[in-house]
């Protein structure tokens, strides 16, 4: 037992000090360099592109690439001891489409932009751009996921135990919305359109907004 609060404990510093690596940047690209760049001087924004925008890129994803693997780990310890509420659900779910959107959208459409491969570089650049938008709008559900379960998870209830399988008891409707209203920000992300998320009072606001109501049908409904 004290072997496995030790690796758990390890785990859990890891997957945070590998989140704050991954958000802290995720927050620099779209509070920072993107405003930067709308202002830069031809000459500064391709150096910063050549020089700075790679290794911000390296960071960005592999931090993303060890908070995922960390996370899984933690997963499975926690389904073993306690059992997986709607919380830590809506949260795994929301991680999870952000580490993609990472790896699958927002690196390969970012190579072409850093003109790292061949592609259509405006395309791709409101593609990555859209999908990091939607990362920022996900970051505080996700935390809110992250923290919601050891504070009252009310309705969330207890999903999977131990057994792999059986349902300890019944998902509310509330986790089912809550899991549904995150599938479709993820959708929105992969093939709609910005909207109120452009700027960044919009995307905090949103992102805030979201949490919310994400808060009350896991707690309400």
């Amino acid at each position: 037992m004290g072997d496995f609060i030790s690796m758990d404990l390890l785990f859990r510093i890891a997957h945070v000090l590998f989140g704050v690596t991954w958000i802290g940047m995720l927050y620099y690209f779209n509070f920072v360099q993107t405003e930067y760049f709308k202002e830069a001087e031809a000459d500064a924004k391709a150096d910063a592109i050549k020089k700075l925008a790679p290794r911000a890129l390296w960071w960005f994803r592999w931090g993303a690439m060890f908070t995922f693997i960390t996370g899984v780990v933690l997963l499975i310890g926690i389904r073993q001891s306690n059992g997986i509420d709607g919380y830590i659900l809506m949260g795994a779910l929301a991680g999870t489409f952000m580490f993609l959107n990472v790896w699958l959208v927002i690196w390969p459409k970012q190579q072409i932009v850093l003109g790292l491969k061949e592609g259509d570089g405006p395309s791709s650049a409101a593609k990555a751009g859209l999908a990091s938008r939607t990362n920022t709008l996900l970051s505080i559900p996700m935390l809110l996921g992250m923290m919601g379960s050891p504070h009252g998870a009310g309705n969330a209830g207890s999903v999977l135990d131990h057994s792999n399988s059986l349902v300890t008891s019944s998902p509310s409707l509330g986790i089912w919305l809550a899991l549904i209203i995150v599938v479709a920000v993820e959708a929105n992300g992969l093939f709609g359109k910005t909207g109120p998320i452009t700027t960044i009072r919009g995307v905090i606001h949103s992102s805030i907004a979201l949490a919310v109501v994400l808060l009350a049908v896991m707690q309400l409904v």
